[in-house]
């Protein structure tokens, strides 16, 4: 009854014989395969929902947030693949919240991130779509009195005996009386959608403008709310006059919250000029002692001291203690904003016993439980209404649920239905952020020129101390301020990581690719920095250090291979390559770049290879590896922000700016075809891309950058040219 990926011990039970007219499908995992990742998630409650309708309509619920990530296309392709439907006839919904919906991985919780959507649901939408199947067969096999052997489906129908033929919504109803398969299985032979480059389903709604964004929401009597937010993280109101704010037309109340003061109106407008004329005072506390500076100093004390050790291979301490000459380096990389192109916003309809929210939400099951708490109901009287986000990066997949929480606060004492917005400033310089870091790297080479020994410490916050997912830090160690680092594949015999994860009051989370953002770019920028002074080529480099891992070598390869790496560039352009593996994903990127006379970095090429296991959908791959190469340039480029005096610096885009569309580089992806289990897509395209363009600086220019952003300052505080 069971097997290597646990999916015999599925239960598949049928939930509603018919449903708006057809067969209804529910499939519950109650034991599923974990991975790492997983090793502390409680008893899987997963599940996934088909919908035949006698319109020959199929419709894929699907259980994770569609954040440009294309999830409302792969994950139905998963379930059509297997149902053997016309893919013209399919349609997706958004699932509410509930148990059924729960992460396969990540224990009893709905939960958009980790690069996870294709990975967890693989199976079982798999499998949904294979007992929908099995289930029609055996429907038209007792219409036709035959076998079901006899039979087939194809195109959204049942094909038996004779020529006999009948379609999936003419048979959707007998097929709802029939029991569902305790184990279906998986059709043989080819595949006839997955690794096709279908069109996204949520494309036409888009391009239309009727898809509805957290941002597009309205309801009848809906109000407006703004929040005067402290200037310091940690500060709290001493008190505020709410009388030139209520003077405003349009302003309706000033409230209190946890959050600051709510300016209530009827629109987004007079909102904003509400709480532009709203008098309030603030006790700042020791928040407004913070600063940058003062964090980078403290951060490159605890560097030079040992920290909580995350991996010991041999005795790198000991080995660099005696080598005739070591290398070292420091690298910093700063707090960074996610800055969705969508501002955060919330709507609540709370009554006395319902609340209704309406918002782009990644984690519905806390924003919901969250929504409970403050709102004095059980959570099945909170309905969470997902709609398209726009933008993610994990902001929000927030264990704090801070924008849903302030909007039921919000509600519940204005007593209307009401729209919590944020402005961009409020975005920017009241959220969280990927922490600030500093790492100091030693190395020793062997008589060939390869490491002998590394030791690296790591300075930064923890996203998961003060959250739910404080218990899954053992020993010091929080996985994801390491993850990149302390599992490097680089054939090292002497590798010691350590972890120093010091506290101060700025808020911190989850930034696209974690950890992987930041040890990527300081491990790639080293391994160059010892490959030059070995005086080896850096692809070679890698190469001979990545002999026993296959997977990397292949990206490795392919990307120098596509790159034309070692063919000559115009005068003045170098070549900077990188490889990462994160979350599932293996990745290998060469940039082109040359620098200008002002210390401006430009980007011209970037070629791209990823092998990111079985495909879906080729389409969403290549996009998801553009969209991570932008927006990990727009970090490497451009992105930090800075705290002066408790104050973050940055407020829009003028002065935290994204990379624009002159700016752009080509760019290239080539895919790795592999048989391999899927990897994630969301995250993995970006971790190479800072330390690529790097090397691909010191390439060109001989300037060694070890501080992100690479601005022209930076570049001049390198030893290069003046800005």
């Amino acid at each position: 009854m069971s097997n290597d990926n646990g999916v015999s011990r599925r239960q598949f039970m049928k939930t509603s014989a018919l449903a708006a007219g057809g067969l209804l499908l529910a499939c519950h995992l109650p034991l599923g395969r974990r991975d790492a990742a997983a090793a502390t998630a409680e008893a899987f409650t997963p599940n996934a929902f088909l919908h035949i309708g006698t319109d020959e309509r199929v419709t894929v619920i699907v259980n994770k947030s569609e954040m440009g990530q294309g999830v409302y296309t792969s994950l139905p392709m998963l379930v059509a693949e297997e149902l053997c439907c016309d893919w013209k006839r399919v349609t997706f919904r958004p699932s509410p919240v509930a148990p059924e919906y729960n992460h396969t991985q990540f224990g009893p919780i709905m939960v958009t991130g980790g690069s996870t959507s294709v990975r967890s649901e693989w199976s079982r939408l798999s499998l949904a779509g294979a007992a929908a199947r099995e289930m029609l067969i055996a429907a038209a096999a007792q219409e036709w009195r035959v076998e079901p052997a006899a039979c087939r489906a194809e195109k959204g129908f049942v094909l038996g005996p004779g020529g006999r033929k009948l379609s999936f919504g003419t048979l959707a109803p007998k097929a709802a009386s029939l029991p569902v398969p305790k184990e279906p299985k998986l059709k043989p032979g080819a595949k006839t959608l997955l690794g096709k480059p279908l069109k996204r389903l949520d494309s036409p709604a888009k391009i239309k403008g009727t898809a509805v964004f957290g941002i597009d929401v309205r309801a009848p009597g809906m109000l407006t709310a703004l929040i005067a937010r402290p200037p310091v993280f940690g500060g709290t109101v001493k008190g505020f006059d709410a009388a030139k704010a209520k003077a405003v037309p349009g302003v309706l109340d000033v409230v209190a919250v946890d959050a600051g003061v709510a300016v209530v109106a009827d629109g987004f407008w007079p909102a904003l000029k509400g709480r532009e004329a709203l008098a309030i005072s603030w006790d700042e506390g020791d928040g407004a002692r913070v600063s940058t500076d003062a964090m980078r100093e403290e951060y490159a004390r605890l560097a030079a001291t040992p920290g909580a050790v995350a991996r010991k291979d041999g005795d790198a301490p000991a080995e660099l203690a005696k080598a005739a000459r070591r290398f070292e380096a420091e690298y910093e990389v700063p707090y960074l904003a996610h800055a969705t192109m969508e501002p955060l916003n919330c709507f609540v309809d709370l009554q006395s016993d319902s609340c209704l929210i309406r918002t782009g939400s990644q984690f519905q099951t806390g924003d919901r439980n969250a929504a409970a708490r403050v709102a004095g109901l059980k959570p099945e009287q909170v309905t969470l209404e997902t709609t398209f986000l726009g933008g993610g990066f994990g902001r929000r997949a927030c264990p704090a649920s801070d924008f849903v929480i302030e909007a039921v606060q919000v509600a519940k004492t204005v007593g209307k239905p009401v729209m919590v917005i944020r402005t961009r400033e409020d975005d920017m310089r009241a959220g969280f952020y990927r922490p600030l870091w500093r790492d100091r790297v030693a190395a020793c080479l062997d008589g060939r020129g390869y490491p002998l020994a590394w030791h690296h410490c790591i300075v930064g916050q923890s996203i998961m101390i003060g959250t739910p997912f404080e218990a899954m830090i053992r020993n010091g160690i929080d996985d994801t301020s390491v993850e990149g680092a302390a599992d490097t594949p680089y054939a090292i015999p002497n590798l010691q990581v350590e972890l120093h994860s010091p506290r101060n009051p700025v808020p911190v989370l989850w930034w696209r690719s974690v950890g992987h953002s930041h040890t990527a770019f300081v491990v790639e920028s080293f391994l160059d920095e010892l490959a030059h002074a070995a005086g080896k080529d850096p692809y070679q480099y890698r190469r001979a250090l990545l002999a026993k891992h296959p997977r990397h070598l292949k990206v490795l390869e392919t990307a120098a291979r596509k790159a034309g790496w070692g063919k000559p560039l115009p005068k003045g352009r170098g070549r900077g390559i990188a490889v990462h593996e994160s979350f599932g994903s293996f990745i290998a990127q060469v940039a082109e770049v040359s620098l200008s006379g002002d210390g401006r970095i430009r980007v011209h090429r970037v070629v791209c290879a990823v092998d990111c296991g079985r495909i879906v959908n080729p389409d969403t791959i290549e996009a998801q590896m553009e969209s991570g190469i932008t927006f990990g340039l727009s970090a490497a480029l451009h992105g930090a922000i800075t705290l002066r005096n408790g104050r973050v610096e940055q407020g829009n885009f003028d002065d935290y700016p994204l990379v624009r569309m002159a700016e752009m580089p080509t760019v290239e992806v080539h895919i790795v075809l592999s048989g391999e289990d899927p990897g994630g897509i969301g995250e993995p395209g970006v971790p190479p891309i800072a330390p690529a363009v790097a090397n691909a600086l010191f390439a060109a220019s001989g300037i060694r950058v070890r501080s992100l952003p690479l601005t022209p300052e930076t570049v001049k505080r390198a030893g290069g040219r003046a800005a």
